[in-house]
């Protein structure tokens, strides 16, 4: 439900990888001017640095369904090891080539076995993974956070998100996005979209009742 507020085209029709690639190559800006100091810096993924954060986005629009299925197989069937082992064939020798690497990949549809809009949201919640450590602000379209949002309140593929809000409400303040019924949570779509996603962080930037049984359910992210 959105209530009285109006409504994007967020319908599965409407294109994604448009926006995907919008998301890269607004990263890849955001990032030009990073130290050798800064790419250093502890990730909001749990034992990774920025660094290896974005090697493991190149590694995702690099990854076709086989070379995926591949990779899963060599790793018998460990997932973690599988995201491991990617990332490091894209980490490169020094920041600027993991850069480059992923400057490369900004065009890119390929992509696992995933949907489009998944791989929307991995680009998204990698990206924040990376900014708000190095305390970098994105004004992001709302029409595209929101579709993000209305992705992760029905999916617990690849990250657990839906399960996460279980009994909880949550209102955008800052555009359409609703959901769930139960104790609210509030606050804009990204930080709402970071905290269905397990960033901890994110709660602090939320209002309501819910938020600290949403706090509880915060754990490692991925």
């Amino acid at each position: 439900m959105t209530g009285s507020k109006p409504a994007a085209d967020r319908s599965p029709e409407a294109p994604v990888w448009p926006l995907i690639h919008a998301e890269r190559a607004a990263l890849v800006a955001d990032l030009a001017d990073t130290s050798d100091v800064q790419w250093a810096t502890p990730s909001l993924c749990s034992g990774l640095t920025v660094r290896e954060v974005l090697a493991h986005l190149t590694a995702a629009a690099s990854l076709n369904p086989v070379r995926w299925m591949a990779g899963v197989i060599r790793c018998r069937f460990d997932f973690d090891k599988q995201v491991a082992m990617r990332l490091a064939e894209q980490l490169g020798a020094n920041p600027a080539e993991t850069l480059e690497r992923f400057r490369r990949v900004v065009p890119s549809r390929t992509k696992p076995p995933l949907p489009a809009v998944a791989m929307l949201g991995e680009t998204i919640v990698h990206a924040e993974d990376i900014r708000r450590p190095l305390g970098i602000h994105r004004d992001y379209p709302i029409e595209t956070v929101t579709r993000v949002a209305e992705y992760y309140q029905g999916s617990d593929l690849v990250v657990l998100a839906k399960g996460r809000i279980g009994d909880l409400r949550l209102v955008a303040d800052d555009g359409p996005f609703e959901t769930g019924s139960g104790a609210l949570v509030s606050g804009s779509t990204v930080a709402l979209t970071m905290a269905m996603t397990g960033r901890e962080v994110y709660v602090d930037d939320l209002e309501g009742d819910g938020v600290e049984l949403l706090r509880e359910r915060c754990g490692t992210a991925r």
